[in-house]
C-alpha cells in the first residue's frame, strides 16, 4: 500500500540546532554592536531598537545552550530597557 502523505517540513533550510544557534550569537552581537555605534551617533530610538533585538537574540542563544546566566542577564537588561522606555 503505497503512501500519499504529505512532509512538510519545519526546517526548510535544513538547518542543524548548532549551527543554527551559532548564526543567531553572532547575528545578536553584531546587531548589539550596531546598537552601541548607534547610541554613540546619537541615533535613537535606532539604538534601542537594535539592542532589543540583539538582547533578545541572546536570550533565546540562552535558551537553547540551558545556560541560567546568559539568560538572567539578558532578562535583567531587557527589562531594565523596557521599564526604561516607558518611563
Amino acid at each position: 500500500m503505497a503512501s500519499n502523505s504529505i512532509s512538510v517540513s519545519l526546517n526548510p533550510l535544513n538547518i542543524r540546532r548548532d549551527q543554527f544557534v551559532l548564526i543567531l550569537k553572532w547575528m545578536a552581537s553584531i546587531i548589539q554592536i550596531a546598537g552601541y555605534a548607534t547610541t554613540a551617533f546619537g541615533m535613537t530610538p535606532l539604538n534601542i531598537y537594535l539592542f532589543l533585538a540583539g538582547l533578545i537574540g541572546w536570550f533565546i542563544v540562552g535558551i537553547f545552550w540551558n545556560d541560567r546566566a546568559i539568560m538572567l542577564i539578558h532578562l535583567i537588561a531587557l527589562s531594565s530597557m523596557i521599564i526604561g522606555m516607558n518611563s
